[in-house]
């Protein structure tokens, strides 16, 4: 990184040891993953590497070079052998026969499934003829920040000659495809000592003759090109040095608090988008700064970085020491609107006859003087990453505007790369959207039985789901659980106790900071207790009104007062009891507390209905096993109300239900899924009852 607060070198990080033995692809996976290991060496996604690996052809049993390259899509830091394509080399150079000049290449791409050995399902990438065609054996093609940063220098070419001399080339600015692939294989020929090649506005490639010399090859470079950035930026101001100061960390997290959900709600009109909020030391320092408008309107130079960050990001005005929030907001729906405006001139500009239609028009990157960066896509593990582009390319500027000028890749070359017709098939072939995919659900008692079944089937559906409890250890199991399964992007564990109003306040802004605002309240946090109303105290009543009414009531006016921000609509869903309706011996405090649930489901109904906000109830009975409620003294209790042993209550339940059938946490979360999504777009106000047939609970 260019940044000298984590500018120590790369590590040489090639353990002989631990390579001993290996496979040439099985080398070539651990190369990959030590390299894509630092995100100074290439970012998520980025960059590829290739080894050429003599095998014997399944079906002529002969020696055969065979090209393994990072597939399609793959990542660096977390790739395995299935995620490389392989194919003959003998096959992928007939293809320049083939070849008819620059203005059909793109026709190439169609050829390369032809050339696959050993029926490799996995696609091979656009950058596979530059690999084919360096005539070295191993292949390391990375987007380290200090290299960019010289290859979007104005003065990239001479630059490259001053900082490595003849030992790494340059190339000027061509889309990767076949043409720069007979680039570089000229390159080569022409200059047999080079150990790589600067690629203008794009990135670094490095060879070897073994897998070692080539990573080794790889870290020394980037190694260099830090050092070399260290040198010549020491007294220089960085950005045309700062001209505000960054407010404190817990301001800026209550402004991305109060703005994320509305920069959310007027941007998710044809699709939910989730957000995230960075504020890391490299990022104030570029929006605190005299050069950040003109810098942040040439756009990004790698197409790696504007395929994640659009051309350009917004820039929110604002003057942290006088910080007016509420003028921001004011301004929010105009600067959006002013943004979309600039991205169809953009379009419309550089768009060709076969030129795919625009998609969406908003911006992907918010940039905020004092506060940080908030990013926003489709899914929160994008837009966590279209941030870390971002971080590269702030760093790529920092580097390039101290030493040099930077330079933006022009408007018409960025269009050509983000509406080129090969990546429009590439996201074409993306699997369709879940059905609560870009969705943001909180779930009260989330740790315990129905609040885990319930957490699990919303993001089995796409949802991103903060888990909130009181039982920090039953709160640290659940999200150990769940991220194993679904990715730590899509869940965070926040303690709240609903009946505080400060801790349920606090929960929902961190929930707005960490995801970008809220759609779903699943209300579950619950508790039971059983004694005959003589022996009810006032404590045990006000217990069961605080957690059962008073939270209820908490947690849906926070969600109503972020959804009413949004304004794109909100849902809830009470998981109140059958004992809300029906009522039940001993019981009395929990039954009314219930009974306020319904009820209170039914007044929110009637107010948040012509600003899309509905709210429905699931009511579960007996839920027996996996449910919190019963591993305390209420089922000791509910088997003395009923004079009978604990051991018999379940069948009990069972028994007395219309269809003998026992009630799992999993099928009151399947009631809860319903209601939380478009299956139940037309029901508010409504009453689901998953207790297996009980007539005394029937609504009607």
């Amino acid at each position: 990184m260019l940044d000298k607060r984590s500018g120590s070198r790369l590590a040489n990080l090639w353990d002989d040891a631990k390579v001993e033995g290996m496979s040439g692809p099985e080398l070539l996976v651990y190369r990959s993953n030590t390299l894509g290991s630092d995100k100074r060496v290439t970012n998520y996604g980025g960059g590829n590497t290739s080894s050429k690996v003599w095998q014997k052809d399944p079906l002529t049993g002969e020696d055969v070079e065979v090209l393994w390259v990072k597939g399609s899509g793959g990542d660096s830091a977390s790739i395995k052998l299935d995620g490389f394509a392989t194919l003959y080399m003998e096959k992928l150079r007939a293809l320049k026969g083939l070849y008819r000049g620059v203005e059909h290449e793109d026709q190439m791409v169609g050829y390369l499934p032809h050339c696959t050995f050993s029926l490799n399902p996995r696609a091979a990438s656009i950058d596979t003829p530059l690999h084919a065609f360096v005539p070295k054996p191993h292949v390391d093609h990375m987007h380290p920040d200090a290299i960019i940063a010289i290859a979007a220098a104005k003065d990239s070419r001479a630059i490259t000659k001053e900082v490595f001399g003849d030992a790494i080339g340059w190339l000027p600015w061509k889309r990767p495809g076949f043409e720069l692939g007979l680039w570089l294989e000229k390159f080569c020929l022409e200059n047999p000592d080079a150990k790589g090649v600067v690629l203008e506005s794009h990135g670094l490639f490095t060879w070897g003759d073994t897998p070692k010399a080539c990573y080794e090859t790889t870290i020394s470079v980037i190694n260099q090109a830090i050092d070399w950035f260290e040198r010549k930026s020491q007294g220089k101001a960085i950005f045309g040095g700062e001209v505000v100061k960054s407010l404190d960390a817990p301001a800026r997290r209550a402004i991305a608090a109060k703005l994320m959900p509305r920069i959310r709600g007027l941007i998710s009109e044809k699709s939910h988008k989730l957000g995230h909020f960075d504020d890391q030391p490299a990022v104030l320092e570029f929006v605190n700064s005299k050069d950040l408008r003109p810098l942040a309107a040439l756009g990004t130079s790698c197409p790696d970085h504007f395929l994640r960050t659009k051309i350009r990001p917004l820039v929110i005005e604002f003057d942290p020491a006088k910080p007016d929030v509420d003028a921001v907001i004011a301004r929010l729906a105009d600067d959006i609107a002013a943004y979309r405006v600039g991205y169809q001139a953009y379009y419309d500009s550089c768009k060709h006859a076969d030129s795919p239609a625009i998609r969406d028009p908003n911006a992907v990157v918010y940039l905020m003087p004092g506060v940080g960066m908030f990013t926003f896509a489709g899914d929160k593990a994008t837009a966590r990453i279209s941030g870390e582009f971002y971080v590269n390319a702030i760093n790529v500027m920092r580097g390039a505007s101290t030493v040099s000028s930077y330079v933006g890749l022009p408007a018409q070359e960025a269009f050509d790369i983000e509406y080129w017709l090969l990546e429009e098939a590439k996201l074409l072939r993306l699997p369709k959207p879940k059905a609560l995919a870009g969705q943001i659900a909180l779930v009260t008692g989330g740790a315990g039985g129905i609040g885990r079944a319930a957490a699990n089937r919303l993001l089995r559906e796409g949802a991103c789901v903060v888990l909130a409890d009181i039982d920090e250890a039953a709160l640290a199991g659940a999200h150990e659980e769940l991220s194993k399964a679904y990715g730590k992007d899509f869940i965070r564990p926040m303690r709240i106790d609903v009946t505080s109003e400060d801790q349920v306040a606090s929960g929902f802004a961190e929930t707005s900071v960490e995801f970008g605002g809220i759609d779903i309240l699943v209300s579950n946090a619950g508790l039971a207790s059983s004694a005959p109303i003589e022996e009810t105290t006032l404590a045990l009543w006000n217990k069961n009104m605080d957690i059962l009414s008073t939270g209820y009531f908490l947690v849906s006016r926070e969600a109503f007062r972020l959804f009413r921000a949004q304004k794109i609509g909100g849902n809830v869903v009470f998981v109140a009891s059958k004992n809300g309706l029906a009522a039940s011996p001993n019981a009395a405090a929990y039954c009314t507390a219930k009974a306020a649930e319904i009820h209170l489901a039914r007044c929110l109904a009637l107010e948040g209905a012509e600003a899309q906000i509905r709210v429905n109830v699931v009511n579960p009975d007996a839920v027996l096993r996996g449910s919190k409620i019963w591993s305390g003294e209420w089922k000791e209790q509910r088997a003395a109300a009923y004079k009978m042993s604990t051991d018999d209550l379940e069948e009990h339940y069972r028994s007395r239900s219309m269809l003998k059938r026992s009630v799992f946490p999993e099928d009151i979360a399947e009631a809860i899924y319903f209601f939380a999504s478009d299956m139940s777009a037309k029901s508010t106000g409504n009453i689901i009852n998953v207790d297996a047939g009980n007539a005394q609970s029937f609504t009607r």
